[in-house]
């Protein structure tokens, strides 16, 4: 994969944070917290709990940097610690609340009445009726436009294993918002 200027500057400044250079860190953070917040935001549905899961994650990223091996991986790292602790999210989440209840307060949240609005919360209220494995596999590639080979490196496992889930995944979603717009 060919280095762009922003993939150059992320390594640079995940060097710096590993030889603690604090600059090089607050950088770091500045140009990932809102992406990886997104990704939080993208697994569980819900703007607080992506607050807390980033910042749940960053404190893992602090902690942990200096053994990452290959700074050109910290995307895909990143991101892997953010779905990780998105997944405790969800499964501390199943035993208090049920889908309806999810979908109604996110619902109440948005406050839009447009029809792309609509189609957009179909897809939302789709994604959250997904297995888990299937809702991050789309997350990762759609939401957060992650190659299919940083998927792979994401969720440590095979570049063949990422193309079948996301086809499962993709044929699932279909499904889901053909049975909404048949109601």
């Amino acid at each position: 994969m060919a280095q762009t200027p922003d993939r150059i500057l992320d390594e640079l400044l995940v060097i710096g944070c590993q030889r603690g250079d604090l600059n090089a860190f607050e950088q770091l953070v500045s140009r990932w917290h809102d992406r990886l917040k997104r990704h939080a935001w993208h697994l569980t549905g819900d703007s607080d709990a992506s607050a807390e899961i980033v910042q749940d994650a960053w404190v893992v990223i602090v902690r942990t940097i200096r053994n990452l091996k290959e700074p050109t991986s910290f995307r895909g790292w990143a991101f892997r610690i953010v779905s990780n602790k998105a997944a405790d999210w969800i499964r501390r989440q199943t035993r208090q609340r049920t889908l309806r209840s999810d979908l109604e307060n996110r619902r109440d949240d948005d406050g839009s009445d447009a029809e792309s609005d609509n189609r957009t919360s179909d897809i939302q209220a789709g994604l959250q009726k997904l297995p888990e494995v299937s809702r991050q596999i789309l997350s990762l590639k759609y939401l957060d436009n992650l190659s299919t080979r940083e998927i792979a490196r994401t969720l440590d496992i095979p570049v063949g294993t990422v193309k079948s889930r996301l086809f499962n995944a993709r044929e699932q979603l279909k499904q889901r918002l053909e049975r909404k717009n048949d109601e």
